[in-house]
């Protein structure tokens, strides 16, 4: 990384910002100099998430407890993020959650509660951005390469990510004359809790080489690529970040 801080005077607001690659997310734009707003369903982990944010750099940062898939949450997390710091520049839709069943035993319950949080928790999100930010602003959608390829036993989870690079790509029309980019990251393999929990992980029904996975840094440092001016001529991309993985599938 340079010696600039490119989110020096920003304001980013990271969803399920209080583990994983939202974690690693809000450290790196704190590092950078940007305040930062740790959005979480778990209020106790995203109000310890504040000081480290605030040691790394950041010149602000507030918890905000956030249930994506609530709509008048959502708009009550952004109202809170512009009342702490008068604006907002950068939103990444990081919350996710994954069902492990195969498609004879999925249930509609389980349909809704998955695609209340991986895609309509973005839309409302967008809406918000598209509502309050100004010329300049950019937000991130944390997909995944299961939206281009995927395995047994997560259909909902799969279908939920391609749904949201297609939302990536309307938005990104949409917000291009509002002066906001919008565009997608799709993680593979990545050390966090969600990988290791996985049962095709377990089972051994997915094979991962050690060198397919990848720390939640590699992504983070993919996400602010993209919500920074670096990248003001990207918009509505997906960016894979597997490490070459889906290559080789």
């Amino acid at each position: 990384m340079s010696a600039a801080r490119r989110f020096d005077g920003r304001v980013v607001l990271v969803t399920g910002g209080a583990s994983g690659i939202g974690l690693a997310t809000i450290s790196r734009c704190a590092l950078e100099g940007a305040a930062v707003v740790i959005a979480d369903i778990d209020r106790r982990r995203a109000d310890a998430a504040v000081a480290p944010a605030k040691a790394n750099g950041a010149p602000g940062a507030l918890a905000v407890a956030c249930d994506v898939s609530d709509e008048t949450q959502v708009t009550a997390c952004v109202d809170a993020a512009i009342a702490a710091f008068g604006k907002l520049d950068v939103i990444v839709n990081n919350a996710g959650l994954m069902v492990f069943k195969p498609i004879a035993q999925h249930t509609r319950d389980d349909w809704m509660r998955l695609l209340a949080v991986d895609l309509l928790g973005a839309f409302y999100f967008i809406r918000e951005a598209f509502r309050v930010m100004k010329s300049g602003g950019a937000i991130v959608n944390v997909a995944s390469i299961h939206a281009v390829e995927t395995t047994p036993l997560v259909c909902s989870y799969a279908a939920a990510k391609a749904a949201m690079v297609s939302l990536t790509r309307s938005a990104a029309i949409e917000g291009k004359p509002k002066g906001i980019r919008v565009n997608a990251i799709l993680p593979g393999a990545i050390d966090t809790p969600m990988l290791w929990e996985n049962p095709n992980i377990k089972s051994g029904l997915e094979q991962i080489q050690q060198t397919d996975v990848g720390r939640p840094e590699d992504v983070a440092s993919a996400i602010a690529f993209l919500a920074s001016d670096d990248a003001r001529f990207v918009q509505g991309t997906e960016f894979r970040v597997d490490g070459g993985r889906l290559g080789r599938l």
